[in-house]
């Protein structure tokens, strides 16, 4: 008899129950897709998640999938342009804030202010910033960590063994140089869904 797959439990500050059906659809995206969670959510109320490689549309879908399968209540930054009918709602309701990115100045303080004002908040953004990479990680997920003193939590999308891996937190010093390769390390044997020159 095959073992039923357990899933990661955030704590109650950061857990959004929405119904046994969604939960069952996250669930049931991510077993027959073969991918599993590996670790486990920290009790620490607040944090930003940065989601790494990212190389593919795909993970999108697979970073949903897990928001429902653990029942997670998350908040995350977007392009405005996703944020149109029939799925702006949809995006919304999964904790979607759209940004213009034209027009982004002030969101770094704009998200402290959200850490400072809120008990709890899982805010997940990914620090490549494009599907296409980047030699050097954009450091807007740092400037919000290290402005609202909050850990950073590494999750890695690993497509070679099909896991989600929650990582260790991070604690920022405060030194975006000294901090950056050793966070961008964290991921140097995690394998994105598009292998890109050089890797």
């Amino acid at each position: 008899m095959q073992q039923p797959i357990e899933y990661p439990v955030p704590p109650a500050a950061i857990r959004q129950p929405r119904g046994w059906v969604w939960r069952a659809i996250g669930r049931t995206y991510l077993r027959l897709a073969g991918w599993r969670i590996e670790g486990v959510f920290p009790t620490d109320p607040k944090y930003v998640a940065i989601v790494a490689p990212h190389t593919s549309n795909w993970d999108f879908s697979l970073g949903v999938a897990v928001v429902l399968a653990t029942e997670l209540r998350v908040s995350w930054l977007g392009k405005h342009s996703l944020f149109r009918s029939p799925l702006k709602g949809f995006f919304r309701w999964l904790g979607g804030i759209p940004v213009d990115r034209r027009a982004s100045h002030g969101v770094v303080e704009a998200c402290v202010q959200a850490f400072e004002a809120t008990p709890a908040l899982f805010l997940a953004l990914a620090p490549e910033g494009t599907r296409k990479g980047a030699s050097r990680w954009k450091s807007g997920f740092y400037s919000i960590a290290a402005g609202a003193g909050v850990p950073i939590l590494p999750v890695a999308f690993d497509y070679r063994d099909h896991v989600v891996r929650l990582l260790p937190l991070f604690q920022p010093s405060g030194n975006l140089d000294q901090d950056l390769p050793l966070i961008q390390a964290l991921f140097s044997t995690t394998h994105g869904l598009k292998v890109r020159p050089g890797n």
